[in-house]
């Protein structure tokens, strides 16, 4: 029935279809053919159907000449059912049914192929690696190996390869055991990061446009993955981290929509368990010439257009002074329709409200973003400030602002005066050997202050911005130290670019790529190539293109072109022409030449190819130049980050100090010589500008202050002191074509990357080579856990190196003095061995720290088990103790009550008015009359009488009288409250006379009526005895069982009213009273 039942639900329908519709009906047997073609399964399937009511039973299933046939073949259709399910799971989700996928354990499978790895190319030269990479790009399989190397290809579409089941995948596995992948890298950066406690570094090069931002994007996506961290916030943060950047940093070029305009390098911080706690970035070399000026088919940086487009659907170009009809001229283009893109495309306001949202899930708050908003609406304005020449009498060349609509706008939306801002544009101080002169500026020259100014507020608001992510994305130091922590770090640096026209920016980065470029093969080729010299290892030496000559020429001192860039730049007479000569004087190298009948351009051989600069505008640029006036202005501002702006010194590498500076009231206040009049003396005006000089060297325009070429050197050394920390883990992006298609592979174009990245090379070495060296004693001490018990530490010698080894299984690894030389799948292999052992034991671990818990949880409830029972006896042993006491106060209160209530009858007895005493009735008396007569003086004396009246001496005759007065004396404590009542009551009725008498009461027979109160004396007497009885009833408690009862005062009471023997009411009055008992009574208190 079990294969019945696959096979049915495999194929829906079965009975309706004809064979040749059927899956693989091919391969099936004649007999189930003939019972299919026939019918003949039409009521044993119809034991699938859903209404219990028509399905045949199971008798009629057994007795069907299909099921028949299964008897007997137990086993053998185990073993086909078993083989059947295995081949689904080795072909996973890829086989489908028709209406869905078979469920295996692996949710995603993909098929791997041999050639995933160019090393294991069986012949290696350049036209097999570019067939062999143009096949896997026509299949879609971008990635692909060189070793421990990435080549990734630009696929100019989507691909549906980065989802969350891939990120699955690609999560501690061997390398080899799936398809080449960016994450790959990332897990393998993440893994050596955990297993070896030290710094990662993943650098993705290559040209403008092959992809590199991407990568980066996706890299981070992994490692985030990676990490978990417990935080969802701190995720999404770092996720929303690059997209706000790249907004400000990023632009479109003639070669690339999304062209990085900046050098960025992120820092993911971990846990030593590997948890992502933060991030860093750090900027470097920002082009800011591209807010003023751009080449043509070229655009602005990104946050212009999504800013424009985001607060014109939002009606709010008006609190911003920017314009709604024309662009400003800093976006302006001729040769595209800017206005119309902003409203019509939906692209830049999807963006807008994506940056809103970055802005607002990493944590600036909304003044800052409103502050954000402001200054770049400012320097849109700023573009649109012009100016005209007028004459004077003793000035000819002074400027001024003829329309002063947009010189208005960038003032408020600046938080300044208009007339100050327009002051420090058209003219500037100049100190001078003590004196102050104010010179006027040209047209030319109040114009390249305008844009100085732009520059300089649109650099350091990016540098604010990162700053502030940074300050945001720090992690916690209670969570993790700051020692303690490992970074991830990812490179993604601007590419080499070769355009038609390449300027000073172009210079900068492709000097930055040829940098990277030689860190490449520095760690590639001329280390490993020294290790193998000095360990004495037998390897071939791969040649390969050192570029280190063509870095000389650029950075060494004193006659590197950077230098005498810079050397030139400090001349005020020089000119472009005068630099390119003074190249062609000082570069003797066959890396530079200068191009016949072509001025103001020169040439450099770079690693990737021949690029021709023009030299129009590099001392310019260069010099960076921002007046000390402006500076000075815009801390006068109101608004609080623009005094921050400009209040912050800047590093060497260009970028905003970290660091807060305290702003002043002297530092914002506006110097005198650019008040109104400036009538100061000169001497304050060169204290004032003295200070300014002091507080913040590096804002002034003196030529001895930095240039954009030493910032770029500084920024330069910097990063490579940041790369050279971490194991490096390489991506070399690649372009197929210039034109940007999908599925579109140029040969002669994949060609020149390849040459120029040194691929073939690369192939070469990983396959003869041995990318890891690690020395004996690292070697041992992190791998011993494979050939030695956990409790034993075997010594760092060779020996115990070469058994872990043997152990592993590995082959073709090389023993040096001091190293083991291992293949770059070696290290690979070791970590996973490492990793199943460590798994073992951490399995151990748990389960012995289980019991160890459940034992210690056993002894603590135990031990409160027992604490619980020593407090419940001690608190209630204090009950029973605290009961007891209360139980002997309330009986001694009673006690004082009843003495004192009995002694002060006695008194008022023995000294009160003696009245006519009550005479009894004829008939006898009742026990408490006889009890009281008894007790009487008048007893006292027939007593007295008596013992005269026998022969007893004198002193007999007195000691008999005190024995009689001290029985009697302990007789009257003994009377109970109810007996004292009474005689109060009898000696009323005998102060009144003889109207009421006491009636002796007979017990009642049973059977016979209750008697009616008839008296007041009656009521007195028994709510009197009720509420004694009400009392005395509720203190007593429940005798046990086989327990003699002990008499108290209650029961006294009751056996004294007992006396009286039960004789009939009508023969009371004959019968005689007996006499009571003198003797005393004893109580139970």
């Amino acid at each position: 029935m079990v294969i019945v039942t696959m096979w049915s639900r495999e194929n829906d329908r079965l009975v309706t279809q004809t064979q040749k519709h059927l899956r693989g009906a091919s391969r099936w047997c004649e007999v189930l053919s003939e019972v299919i073609q026939t019918n003949r399964l039409s009521k044993m399937f119809r034991c699938l159907i859903k209404d219990f009511e028509a399905r045949p039973s199971v008798t009629h299933l057994l007795e069907h000449p299909f099921i028949k046939q299964v008897q007997g073949k137990d086993v053998a259709l185990r073993q086909q059912l078993a083989a059947l399910i295995q081949e689904q799971q080795e072909v996973g989700c890829r086989t489908k049914t028709k209406h869905e996928r078979i469920n295996t354990r692996k949710t995603l499978i993909i098929e791997r192929c041999p050639n995933d790895d160019l090393v294991n190319l069986e012949f290696l030269d350049e036209e097999t690696i570019i067939s062999h990479l143009q096949k896997r790009y026509d299949e879609l399989q971008v990635y692909t190996y060189v070793g421990d190397i990435l080549i990734a290809l630009n696929p100019f579409q989507n691909l549906n390869i980065y989802s969350p089941q891939f990120s699955k995948l690609y999560h501690g596995l061997k390398r080899a055991d799936n398809p080449p992948h960016i994450f790959a890298t990332a897990d393998a950066a993440y893994q050596g990061m955990v297993t070896f406690c030290k710094d990662q570094c993943i650098i993705i090069s290559g040209e403008s446009g092959a992809g590199k931002t991407e990568s980066a994007h996706l890299i981070v996506q992994h490692l985030t993955f990676l990490g978990k961290a417990n935080n969802r916030t701190l995720r999404e943060k770092i996720l929303q981290v690059n997209p706000l950047v790249e907004a400000f940093g990023n632009a479109c070029t003639a070669i690339n929509d999304n062209s990085s305009r900046f050098g960025k390098y992120l820092e993911m911080k971990f846990t030593p368990t590997g948890a992502v706690i933060g991030a860093k970035i750090s900027e470097y070399l920002l082009e800011k010439s591209r807010v003023i000026k751009q080449a043509m088919g070229e655009k602005n940086f990104h946050i212009f257009y999504y800013i424009y487009a985001g607060l014109y659907h939002q009606d709010k170009l008006k609190t911003y002074r920017l314009p709604n009809k024309t662009p400003p001229r800093y976006i302006d283009s001729l040769h595209c329709k800017v206005m119309q893109d902003i409203v019509s495309s939906k692209l830049y306001k999807e963006q807008f409200d994506a940056i809103q949202e970055c802005f607002r899930n990493i944590g600036f708050t909304e003044e800052e973003v409103n502050s954000v908003y402001r200054i770049l609406s400012a320097i849109l304005n700023m573009g649109n400030i012009e100016f005209a020449a007028i004459t004077s009498q003793h000035q000819t060349d002074k400027s001024e602002v003829p329309n002063s609509e947009a010189l208005d706008n960038a003032a408020s939306l600046l938080s300044i005066g208009p007339e100050e801002l327009q002051e420090a544009l058209t003219s500037q101080c100049v100190v001078t050997r003590g004196e102050t002169i104010i010179r006027t500026n040209t047209v030319d020259k109040a114009v390249d202050v305008r844009d100085a100014m732009s520059k300089a507020l649109y650099g350091r608001l990016f540098s604010w911005i990162v700053n502030r992510i940074n300050t945001l994305l720090q992690p916690d130091m209670n969570i993790c130290a700051a020692e303690s922590g490992m970074n991830v770090g990812i490179l993604d640096i601007f590419g080499f670019e070769n355009f038609k026209k390449n300027s000073f920016e172009q210079l900068c980065i492709n000097i930055a790529n040829e940098q990277i470029q030689f860190y490449f093969n520095q760690h590639i080729f001329a280390l490993e190539q020294i290790e193998y010299q000095s360990e004495g290892v037998d390897a071939s030496l791969v040649e390969y293109e050192d570029n280190r000559p063509i870095l000389d020429m650029f950075l060494q001192k004193p006659m590197g072109l950077l230098s005498l860039l810079d050397e030139e730049s400090r001349f005020p007479q020089a000119t472009d022409q005068t630099l390119v000569d003074k190249f062609d004087d000082n570069l003797r190298c066959k890396y530079f030449w200068l191009p016949k009948r072509v001025e103001l351009c020169f040439g450099i051989q770079h690693y990737a190819g021949k690029v021709m600069y023009n030299v129009n505008g590099f001392l310019e640029k260069n010099r960076d130049t921002l007046p000390a006036d402006i500076v000075v202005v815009l801390r006068t501002s109101e608004n609080k980050l623009l005094q921050r702006l400009f209040s912050s010194p800047l590093t060497k590498t260009g970028n905003l100090a970290t660091s807060r500076v305290r702003v002043t009231a002297a530092s914002r206040s506006l110097p005198p010589q650019l008040s109104s009049g400036r009538t100061k003396s000169p001497k304050y005006l060169l204290k004032v500008d003295t200070m300014e000089m002091m507080r913040h060297p590096e804002e002034t325009t003196n030529m001895r202050r930095q240039t954009v070429a030493s910032y770029f050197r500084y920024s330069l050394m910097d990063l490579l002191s940041k790369m050279v920390v971490g194991q490096p883990h390489f991506v070399r992006c690649i372009k197929p074509n210039d034109d940007r298609q999908a599925l579109c592979f140029c040969k002669e174009r994949v060609m020149v990357q390849l040459r120029y990245t040194g691929i073939l090379e690369t192939v070469n070495i990983r396959r003869q080579g041995y990318s890891h060296r690690i020395l004996f004693e690292e070697f041992v001490n992190r791998y011993y856990y494979l050939a030695f018990r956990a409790h034993q530490m075997p010594e760092t010698s060779k020996e115990n190196a070469v058994a872990i080894l043997q152990r592993a299984k590995l082959e073709d690894w090389v023993l040096g003095k001091t190293k083991v030389f291992l293949r770059y799948y070696h290290v690979e292999q070791l970590n996973l061995f490492l990793r199943e052992v460590m798994a073992r034991v951490v399995v151990i671990q748990a389960y012995t720290k289980g019991w160890l818990g459940a034992r210690r949880y056993r002894k603590e409830k135990e031990k409160r088990n027992r604490g619980a029972i020593i407090i419940q006896s001690a608190w209630r042993g204090y009950v029973a103790r605290q009961n007891l006491k209360q139980v002997k106060k309330e009986r001694e209160e009673a006690a004082v009550r009843i003495q004192s209530a009995y002694r002060g009858h006695r008194v008022r007895r023995d000294h009160g008015p003696q009245g006519p005493r009550c005479q009894p009735e004829a008939g006898g008396k009742t026990t408490k009359e006889e009890h009281t007569r008894s007790n009487s003086p008048k007893s006292e004396e027939t007593y007295t009488d008596h013992l005269h009246g026998e022969n007893v001496g004198p002193d007999s005759r007195d000691r008999q009288v005190k024995d009689f007065k001290r029985d009697k004396g302990r007789a009257e404590d003994s009377v109970t409250k109810p007996c004292r009542e009474t005689a109060r009551l009898r000696d009323m009725q005998c102060k009144q006379g003889p109207v009421m008498k006491l009636q002796q009461r007979t017990p009642r027979r049973r059977g016979q009526q209750p008697k009616l109160l008839n008296s007041p004396e009656d009521s007195l007497y028994y709510n009197q005895l009720n509420r004694t009885l009400d009392y005395q009833g509720s203190k007593r408690k429940p005798r046990k069982l086989g327990q003699i009862k002990v008499l108290d005062g209650e029961d006294e009471y009751y056996k004294l009213l007992s006396t009286v023997e039960s004789i009939p009411e009508e023969d009371y009055a004959a019968a005689p009273s007996p006499a009571l008992s003198s003797g005393p009574l004893v109580s139970q208190s």
